[in-house]
């Protein structure tokens, strides 16, 4: 019986040191998808600022420097604007757009995907 009991006794260690390299990329992948939604989320919200701010003032250097200030949980110098329409002759009628576009690096080196880019397109009715 004694015997028994002695041959168990690494069998939790065996088992921890499969087990964890799945459970530590299960984790470190939350932490990775959640930097990468919060960078999203902030993409979609300067894109939208800077497209209001383009159709009321109907100034694309205006709505490009808004788009770029409002992501401030990113870096603004990486992110890339393409802004279309409002004429100064389109008073209400057509769109006013702003995509942005952010080359975004995961942290964790081991996963598949390391870089990617993430983009956000706002769109608002010229004119306010």
């Amino acid at each position: 019986m004694k015997s028994l009991r002695k041959s168990d006794r690494g069998a939790a260690m065996v088992e921890f040191a499969i087990i964890a390299p799945l459970l530590l990329l299960v984790v470190f992948g939350i932490i990775e998808f959640g930097r990468a939604y919060n960078a999203q989320n902030s993409l979609t919200h300067a894109a939208r600022e800077g497209a209001r701010e383009y159709a009321i003032s109907q100034d694309a250097v205006a709505g490009e420097a808004i788009a770029k200030a409002a992501a401030t949980s990113l870096d603004s110098t990486q992110i890339t604007a393409t802004l279309t329409g409002c004429d100064s002759a389109d008073q209400g009628g057509g769109a006013a757009s702003v995509t942005l576009a952010y080359p975004f690096q995961l942290q964790i080196a081991f996963l598949p995907i390391s870089n990617f880019t993430m983009q956000s397109e706002g769109v608002m009715r010229c004119g306010g």
